[in-house]
């Protein structure tokens, strides 16, 4: 991780009003460079004597003007540029429809990037849409930018990131709660870490500060989630299903449910599920087939294309030739 960006945020936060004031930065999203948002967590986070408590802070005079007027010339300039350079990852990951790879490649660029020089945010965002993984993306980003990225370190981090909030350019479509992004909500549950807890829905919890969720809880932190807020909302407090067929008619669309008899999953794509499962802890992937799911399910809420209407359809329309078969046994 850049040792000069480290060097002036810790500068900034051995000031106690700066520091309470870049907390309340990271709170509050003001500014919309993940990296700015998330490092000094990353800092605050090694700092152990470092306070936390927000209480009796004016969140009304915490704007980006108020902040970035108390920096000094070249602190300003520096993270003036990181915006910058934020923005233009942003306008080239849009431009390439891999939106949810925002946060990855503007933490990437933040944390490793300080001695590149004539950076390329187009070309910097083909490398992501060409990667198959991560492992290869950060192989390729070594590769093309003489780079020593440790893979382990930045999954650490990146995880670490992710689970401080909620990765807004997953959604599709904010204004309806639909399958599409039911599977990228599932998706980031499993990239971020969240842990197991009893009555979660993706909040943190108020001594480790990781999200958690329980089983049904994934499925019911989706339905309650406001993007524009960032908050909870109390919609839904259970979970309701329609078991819709075998597991064999389940068809191909991201976002549907799969059960077992005793917990939920959400199909992603390509043969994978992602569900939080008590026994190890936390929200996990597997493939559908390596799992013991018997049948897909749709749930109240959530808005489905009109494919997974058409195999309901042919699941419960009635069979033709049982029906032929029946009337030749009469005629006979």
């Amino acid at each position: 991780m850049s040792a000069k960006l480290i060097k002036i945020l810790l500068t900034i936060l051995s000031d106690e009003k700066l520091r309470k004031k870049i907390i309340i930065l990271v709170l509050s999203i003001a500014f919309g460079f993940i990296y700015l948002l998330c490092l000094p967590v990353i800092i605050i986070s090694n700092l152990g004597s470092v306070d936390l408590d927000t209480a009796g802070i004016d969140m009304t005079q915490f704007t980006e003007d108020n902040f970035m007027a108390t920096l000094d010339s070249e602190q300003a300039a520096q993270i003036t540029a990181m915006q910058d350079a934020g923005t233009a990852i942003e306008t080239e990951m849009a431009n390439l429809d891999i939106t949810d790879q925002t946060i990855k490649a503007q933490l990437i660029y933040a944390s490793f990037f300080e001695n590149v020089e004539d950076f390329d945010a187009n070309f910097f965002a083909n490398l992501f849409k060409a990667a198959p993984d991560d492992a290869a993306l950060i192989d390729s980003i070594n590769q093309n930018y003489g780079l020593e990225i440790d893979y382990e370190q930045y999954m650490h981090t990146y995880t670490f990131v992710m689970n401080s909030t909620i990765n807004p350019y997953m959604f599709t479509d904010t204004t309806t709660k639909n399958a599409e992004d039911m599977a990228a909500w599932a998706n980031n549950a499993y990239v971020s870490g969240w842990g197991y807890m009893s009555g979660f829905i993706g909040e943190k919890d108020s001594e480790q500060r990781i999200r958690r969720c329980d089983n049904a809880g994934l499925m019911i932190g989706y339905l309650n989630y406001n993007p524009d807020s960032k908050t909870f909302t109390e919609d839904y407090d259970t979970l309701t299903y329609t078991e819709q067929g075998d597991i064999t008619t389940m068809t191909e669309v991201a976002g549907i449910g799969l059960y077992d008899g005793t917990k939920h999953g959400i199909y992603i794509g390509l043969g994978e599920v992602v569900f939080c499962d008590e026994t190890v802890g936390y929200v996990t992937k597997q493939a559908v087939s390596e799992g013991t799911w018997t049948s897909w399910c749709t749930y109240e809420g959530i808005e489905y294309p009109q494919a997974v209407q058409d195999a309901i359809d042919e699941i419960n329309a009635p069979d033709d030739s049982s029906e032929e078969d029946s009337s030749d046994e009469s005629e006979e």
